[in-house]
């Protein structure tokens, strides 16, 4: 019943890169020509940016990370005499169900809001993260497409969506290359107040909703 110390960050970025035109494929087994997989996701993890960008995190971070362990290890000591009450109370020959519940909704009021307040620490990171995969994945539609001129791809698909497929198949590292040219490092810290493109957006269409509508509307006749 420790309290569950969330420090790793999400990161992951799915983008299918699809061209509307459709491949001929060549007779008697072959490969089809102008047919490609890739797994965006893994292009991206693998790339020259987000590789420096996962080194230099803990390094320029390292005071919220610090932060974070030591209010970590704060909320465990207040939250172990609490468990090893409960689990003392839990075990006498009648033990009071009453009693033992307030103890472990304490117990729980306590371990949640340490975490929350762990996460609201560890945000910077989270903004950090998400700030880096963005800027990469910006630059990874364009690198897809350089990928596909040069080896004459016409129709990508996400692997994670095919059943099989060789290797030759694979555009991975091609793209993996263009992108690694079109973005070789990205700025790990964000500019002060930016926000992930989904709240950007979610935030443009409150305004937009807000704003008042222009032009002054006709008296109506009787």
């Amino acid at each position: 019943m420790t309290i569950r110390y969330a420090s790793a960050l999400l990161a992951g970025l799915a983008v299918a890169a699809v061209s509307p035109s459709v491949a001929s494929a060549q007779a008697g087994g072959t490969i089809a020509q102008g047919i490609a997989i890739a797994n965006p996701s893994a292009v991206v993890a693998a790339s020259s940016a987000y590789q420096t960008a996962q080194t230099q995190r803990p390094t320029t971070y390292k005071p919220q990370i610090d932060q974070a362990n030591a209010r970590k290890t704060q909320i465990e000591a207040q939250l172990k005499p609490l468990i090893d009450k409960l689990q003392a109370d839990s075990k006498a020959a009648n033990p009071n169900r009453a009693a033992l519940q307030q103890q472990y909704d304490q117990i729980q009021q306590i371990e949640q809001a340490g975490q929350a307040e762990i996460q609201k620490i560890l945000e910077p990171l989270n903004l950090s993260q998400q700030y880096v995969l963005e800027q990469i994945g910006d630059k990874l539609d364009a690198a897809t497409q350089a990928a596909m001129d040069k080896k004459k791809i016409s129709l990508v698909l996400d692997s994670q969506s095919v059943i099989k497929a060789g290797q030759a198949y694979n555009l991975n590292q091609d793209i993996l290359a263009e992108l690694n040219k079109l973005i070789p490092s990205a700025q790990l810290v964000p500019p002060a107040g930016w926000m992930p493109r989904a709240q950007r957006e979610q935030q443009q269409a409150a305004q937009a909703q807000a704003a008042p509508a222009t032009g002054t509307k006709a008296p109506e006749g009787r």
